[in-house]
């Protein structure tokens, strides 16, 4: 960051996908645990639920330090580059396949409709099933400049009435998962938050 670029300018934005990642990442290594995934494995995709929207650096003129409006459809074209965007960005750091194909494919819809490849079905990488799940609970349990988070119980109503984009088998397993005390404990903390500081932008 320049030193001349003052930090309040992207400060809020980027913190909260800080913290949206690291939601995404600690739901998904649960998803993970529940279908029986090993631990290796857990382990990568809470790594790519951590990593999965690093592409979206490529596009934050669109996203950070603008106008909370609604993305304007030409500008939703280019906030549509960033899984490709993140994908190059870990393959040239030597993710694992899984790591970088999860991240890739993380906006596609099991019936097919989601993006960039249109996927479908087993088409979709395990992973990426997964971490589309958790990308949008962490969504819709987080406020946003236009509404305030919902509570865990209508998010999961948001989301069965577009159970269509879900694998079923990933779904359920994500409602066992937010269902469990132990995790609705860690949900709830209020402490799970990054900041950051103009010392470490320098």
């Amino acid at each position: 960051m320049s030193e001349t670029t003052p930090l309040s300018f992207f400060e809020e934005d980027v913190t909260e996908e800080i913290n949206h990642g690291i939601r995404v990442s600690n739901l998904a290594y649960c998803v993970a645990k529940e279908l029986v995934l090993g631990e290796a494995r857990c382990r990568e995709l809470a790594l790519a639920g951590m990593m999965h929207d690093i592409g979206k650096l490529y596009v934050s003129g669109y996203l950070y330090g603008r106008d909370k409006d609604t993305l304007k459809i030409e500008e939703m074209k280019y906030v549509r580059l960033h899984p490709r965007l993140g994908y190059d960005e870990l393959m040239r750091l030597d993710f694992s396949d899984f790591v970088v194909e999860s991240v890739l494919y993380h906006h596609e819809n099991y019936d097919g409709s989601g993006y960039p490849e249109n996927l479908a079905g087993d088409q979709i990488p395990l992973g990426a099933k997964i971490l589309r799940v958790c990308d949008v609970y962490a969504a819709l349990t987080s406020d946003r400049p236009y509404r305030s988070a919902f509570d865990s119980d209508t998010a999961v109503e948001l989301m069965i009435d577009e159970v269509k984009n879900f694998d079923m088998k990933v779904f359920l397993a994500f409602q066992r998962a937010i269902h469990e005390e132990e995790w609705q404990e860690k949900w709830a903390l209020p402490g799970l938050k990054v900041r950051i500081t103009e010392e470490e932008t320098i």
